[in-house]
């Protein structure tokens, strides 16, 4: 009879620690959409991005991607990101996408400018710089560089 009231207590106690675990997590998700406003920004390469990557300032995660698309004119990735309310970054503030070592993910990090004008939700930001290529910077420096480093006139 111990053994049943020992599996019960067993049983409740993990029931009642995942119960909290979602509490926890559902109050986290609403609490962090509800105080951010969207800016814009168009990368050339958004290589490693996707809905949901953090959007750091000196480090530190103020925001989130909330949608990329392809600009058929322009061939650039449209990137809307939500930054937390209270954080007023400067109109000439860049946009990077920025990887977290060489084998660590994509994130975008914004370097803010010294503007006293701020961006307002909705606004553009217009200084960008898409993903640089680990592979390709690799295969370069494997490869001696460009074709165009040779010497010119070697013969003449």
């Amino acid at each position: 009879m111990s053994e049943n009231r020992a599996e019960i207590l067993a049983g409740a106690a993990v029931l009642a620690v995942a119960l909290g675990f979602l509490v926890w997590a559902g109050r986290g998700e609403v609490s962090g959409s509800s105080g951010s406003y969207p800016l814009q920004a168009a990368f050339r390469s958004a290589e490693g991005i996707s809905v949901g990557t953090d959007v750091r300032l000196a480090g530190v995660k103020i925001g989130a991607v909330t949608a990329i698309r392809l600009d058929p004119k322009t061939f650039f990735a449209e990137t809307t990101i939500a930054v937390d309310q209270g954080i007023e970054l400067p109109d000439d503030s860049a946009i990077l996408v920025s990887a977290e070592g060489l084998l660590g993910g994509n994130f975008i990090e914004i370097i803010p400018g010294g503007s006293l004008d701020t961006l307002a939700p909705g606004d553009e930001i217009l200084d960008t710089q898409g993903a640089v290529s680990v592979l390709s910077l690799m295969m370069k420096f494997a490869g001696g560089g460009a074709e165009d480093d040779a010497p010119q006139g070697a013969g003449e």
